[in-house]
């Protein structure tokens, strides 16, 4: 992702060379679809089996819509999919009134018997009375409606596409959003009301065993049998199956002296490669981290944060309840527009487990529901390395959120929180008219949600390397009121990690507001837990 000027001057300089080599290093070898070390030898081009779209059926699958401005101004969008398919126009159902759209929906039609590459348009519609509203789903840096559209090549014998969306970790315009995510955001819009949305799709194939590898692919380039389900196979024990080496290590590029579309495998399944230590996106998951989180939406070329949050039980006398989705959506909204998958496992990933309710837990208590309820009494346990640790407890006998260490044996890691229930709670009851108007909302839900994010994205700042430290506007205990004079001093940095707007606000600050403000997004650093 894009974080200031210096580090993406050196970053393009860098990519431009490595671009300039693989760009010789193609010409002079004439890499192809064909040619690949399978269990040590080459596929030799007379080896070759033809193409053939016969019985070929492709789906197009909506996976997820995500509304990040505010599309209509009434009520929730009502979203619905147009899909161009080489001149074959399709539309989707209708969601009513709904900003998150988590149904999914497909379509399918037969391969074309005359081509390997087929285009597909992608909109993203509003259905409004009197007329319709065309949503963003790209780069749109001219501020065009018709560029609010993607459109995209797919290549039936690989199973990959390329346009508006594609993998090409070395590209120097390269596509932030990830791959099969397509978000308006990618042109920086955050600070204007632009339609920006993000869709979540997937496109596969006729498959005969089932595992997610085209046919001609296991023929021509793998030399593996596509009557066998290969998933999970590991020919090279090198941790990461052939199925994700297929998914995502493969490129298409333009051939610009041959004018023709050719692709490019980095990834080889059967070759020993170091995945232990490539975290290209620089995530802090490496490639066997990105693969175990795979079924969760992780993208190796694009950051995620995955954090399990462990709640503690309802208390016999508490009127509480515990998080809502309403916040998770709220946090991945705010890392989402900034192209982060921030993901929350309070139940649904294998974690999330409760706490047996303690009316005060004392600090040294911490360290134990850690071993105990994240790492499950292993320190070996993998997700050490993979998720961030939250807690939502009861009470503390500290503050009314905060971090934590936690001693690993001879070793301490700084990336575990926690968050004060009693305190959170009762946030929605003080100053109640203030919070209604700062809010624009008299729904106690929304407001609890909001408060829960807003507390959330907080201690997830800390974790990630913002603190007072290097941000002196950051955890000021004199900025809560209009009435101190730290308040004025900082007000221009709008920041969750300003006590003055810390539940007004679920988001940080980009440093674009004026005098004494501070860019929170450059700052993180999502390796931090690694260290």
């Amino acid at each position: 992702m894009f974080k200031g000027g210096n580090k993406f001057m050196k970053n393009l300089v860098k990519k431009c060379i490595c671009i300039l080599i693989v760009g010789l290093f193609l010409m002079t070898t004439n890499v192809s679809a064909n040619q690949i070390t399978s269990n040590g030898s080459k596929t030799q081009e007379n080896n070759k089996v033809a193409f053939s779209n016969d019985n070929i059926k492709i789906t197009f699958t909506v996976k997820e819509i995500r509304a990040y401005d505010k599309i209509d101004k009434l009520n929730d969008p009502d979203f619905y999919v147009k899909l161009n398919i080489e001149g074959q126009k399709v539309k989707s159902k209708t969601w009513k009134n709904q900003k998150y759209v988590k149904e999914e929906w497909s379509y399918t039609f037969d391969a074309p018997n005359d081509k390997e590459n087929i285009n597909i348009t992608i909109e993203l519609w509003d259905q409004d009375i009197g007329f319709d509203k065309l949503c963003d789903l790209t780069k749109n840096n001219n501020n065009k409606k018709q560029d609010y559209a993607a459109t995209i090549m797919y290549n039936i014998p690989s199973g990959h596409w390329r346009g508006s969306d594609y993998i090409d970790p070395e590209s120097i315009i390269y596509d932030e959003s990830g791959y099969g995510r397509l978000n308006g955001c990618d042109d920086h819009s955050y600070n204007f009301n632009d339609r920006d949305c993000e869709l979540r799709f997937d496109i596969t194939q006729t498959d005969i065993d089932g595992d997610g590898i085209p046919a001609w692919v296991e023929t021509n380039i793998y030399g593996t049998d596509p009557t066998v389900n290969d998933t999970g196979r590991d020919d090279d024990n090198d941790g990461v199956p052939i199925e994700w080496e297929y998914k995502w290590g493969h490129l298409i590029y333009h051939n610009w002296w041959n004018h023709t579309w050719e692709h490019y495998w980095f990834y080889n399944p059967f070759v020993w490669e170091d995945h232990a230590n490539f975290d290209i996106d620089e995530d802090g998951l490496d490639n066997i981290e990105e693969y175990k989180t795979s079924k969760w939406g992780s993208d190796p070329y694009r950051q995620d944060i995955f954090l399990e949050l462990d709640q503690m039980e309802i208390g016999p006398n508490e009127n509480s309840e515990y998080l809502s989705e309403l916040s998770k959506d709220m946090l991945r909204d705010a890392y989402g527009k900034r192209n982060i998958l921030f993901l929350i496992d309070d139940g649904w990933m294998g974690g999330g487990e409760l706490i047996p309710f303690n009316e005060s837990t004392p600090f040294e208590d911490l360290q134990t529901y850690y071993y105990e309820y994240f790492l499950h009494k292993d320190y070996n346990n993998w997700r050490k390395g993979a998720f961030h640790y939250g807690m939502i407890l009861y009470h503390t006998e500290t503050a009314s959120g905060f971090c934590f260490p936690v001693w690993i044996e001879e070793n301490v890691t700084f990336d575990s929180f926690a968050i004060r229930r009693t305190y959170c709670d009762i946030q929605i009851y003080k100053f109640r008219i203030v919070n209604i108007l700062v809010l624009k909302s008299i729904n106690r839900h929304y407001r609890r949600s909001f408060i829960y994010a807003s507390s959330i994205m907080h201690e997830t700042g800390h974790i990630l390397g913002i603190n007072g430290g290097n941000t002196p506007g950051c955890d000021n205990r004199y900025t809560y009121f209009p009435w101190q004079r730290s308040w004025w001093k900082w007000r221009h940095y709008r920041s969750c990690m300003n006590y003055g707007y810390v539940f007004q606000i679920v988001d940080y600050s980009d440093g674009s507001n004026g005098k004494n403000d501070f860019n929170d997004w450059a700052r993180i650093d999502l390796r931090l837990f690694q260290g």
